[in-house]
């Protein structure tokens, strides 16, 4: 009888336990989100549909941590090596990481968007990093390919051996 009763409240207990995605990894199908940017117009994966994506998710008090990266996506887009019609890089802004206030976020944000020409987001509740067991206080780095299959992902700095790779990758991956 005890045998019962023990199995029949684990059995509910288990339909109380929240379920929690997978860790995001290479190779593996990444979980949709929608967030806002500072005018309160929302984006989802499905805004750039089609095309390649790179998000920079970032802890704000670490902002400038793969600049180096960042910069040379820049160059190959402006080089022409990425075009707008087959690529597209992001900011998702990891509110819940930091200190700061939303205002100082958003004017953190604003100047990386304009340098970048970008659009940043921005994640209050950090519902992105638990989702994708994304690194917290620190910047992580993944790229998807146009199915929004995850090619890429680095927790943390970029290393400066891989900053080229992951720019041919996300070439390559622009004429699949």
């Amino acid at each position: 009888m005890k045998t019962i009763v023990a199995v029949a409240v684990f059995a509910v207990l288990l339909g109380f336990v929240p379920a929690f995605a997978e860790e995001l990894q290479v190779g593996m199908q990444a979980s949709d989100w929608a967030f806002t940017d500072a005018e309160g117009k929302t984006y989802s994966m499905a805004s750039w549909e089609g095309r390649v994506l790179l998000i920079n998710y970032v802890d704000p008090d670490v902002s400038d941590l793969n600049d180096h990266f960042t910069d040379a996506m820049k160059k190959a887009k402006d080089d022409g090596r990425l075009t707008n019609e087959n690529y597209k890089g992001i900011g998702i802004a990891d509110c819940e990481a930091t200190w700061k206030p939303n205002f100082a976020i958003r004017a953190i944000a604003g100047a990386k968007a304009k340098k970048y020409n970008t659009t940043i987001l921005f994640d209050y509740d950090a519902s992105l990093r638990k989702a994708w067991g994304l690194q917290k206080d620190t910047a992580n780095v993944v790229l998807l390919d146009k199915k929004r299959v995850c090619r890429a992902i680095i927790r943390g700095r970029v290393p400066d051996d891989q900053v080229e790779k992951l720019v041919q990758l996300a070439i390559d991956l622009q004429s699949k």
